[in-house]
C-alpha cells in the first residue's frame, strides 16, 4: 500500500506577512556552481503538483516553474562558482548562494524558512531551520523547484562543451560514469577542485 502524501503548509507563522522559502541544488555535485532560489507564496496558494522537486518528475518541474514564476509575489535564483565554492567550501557557499538570492528579491520577508539544520543568519531578517523542509511547505519546495530546474539547465547547456562528462545527464553528480570521464579526460575549469573527484586523492589531474 502505497503512503499517502501529507499536504504542504502553506505557511509557519500564519501572520499574514511574508515568508521566504529557501533552498539549494547541486550541493554534493563534482562539477557546476551550487545555485539557491528564494520563494514568496501569496496567501492560499495551491497547486496539486508542488512537492520536494525530488519527488516530481522532470516535466511536472519544469510545469511548475512556470506556475511560481508566475504567481509568486516574489522569487529569485543566484549561484556560487566552483571557485567560490573550493574557496569557501560547499557549506559556507549554499548559505551564500540563498543570501544571494534572498537579496534579489524584490518584495521583502519578514522571516526566512530555510530547507536543512543549519544557516548563517541574513541581515536582521529571522529564519528558521526546516529539516525536509522541501516536503513540509510550499514555499520551500517552491524553491527547491527553481532552484533545480535553473540548475539541470545551466549544466545541460554547459554539456554542449564538455560533452565527454554528460552533464546533461547526471548534471554533474557522482555517478560511476561521470568519475571514469575525469579519470580517463582529465579535470575541467568547472569541476569542484575541493572534492573527491576520485577514489585516488593523490592522482594528478590535467586541466581538460
Amino acid at each position: 500500500m502505497s503512503k499517502i502524501r501529507e499536504p504542504l503548509q502553506s505557511a509557519y507563522i500564519m501572520d499574514g506577512q511574508p515568508e521566504a522559502g529557501c533552498d539549494e541544488a547541486g550541493r554534493g555535485c563534482l562539477a557546476g556552481p551550487v545555485f539557491a532560489a528564494a520563494v514568496i507564496l501569496p496567501p492560499g496558494f495551491r497547486h496539486p503538483l508542488l512537492n520536494d522537486s525530488k519527488q516530481v518528475s522532470e516535466k511536472q518541474r519544469h510545469t511548475l516553474r512556470a506556475v511560481i514564476e508566475k504567481e509568486a509575489l516574489a522569487w529569485a535564483v543566484a549561484q556560487v562558482s566552483p571557485e567560490e565554492i573550493d574557496r569557501i567550501n560547499i557549506l559556507k557557499a549554499s548559505f551564500l548562494a540563498m543570501h544571494r538570492a534572498i537579496g534579489q528579491l524584490a518584495l521583502r520577508p519578514a522571516r526566512l524558512l530555510i530547507d536543512g539544520n543549519r544557516f548563517t543568519r541574513y541581515e536582521d531578517i529571522p529564519h528558521f531551520c526546516m529539516v525536509k523542509g522541501d516536503a513540509r511547505f510550499m514555499h520551500i519546495a517552491a524553491a527547491s523547484i527553481l532552484a533545480k530546474t535553473y540548475r539541470d539547465e545551466y549544466m545541460e547547456n554547459l554539456a554542449a562543451a564538455h560533452p565527454g562528462y554528460d552533464w546533461g545527464g547526471n548534471k554533474g553528480y557522482p555517478t560511476a560514469a561521470h568519475r571514469e570521464a575525469i579519470a580517463r579526460l582529465g579535470v575541467t575549469a568547472h569541476h569542484r577542485k575541493s572534492f573527491r573527484l576520485l577514489p585516488e586523492r593523490d592522482l594528478f589531474f590535467q586541466q581538460a
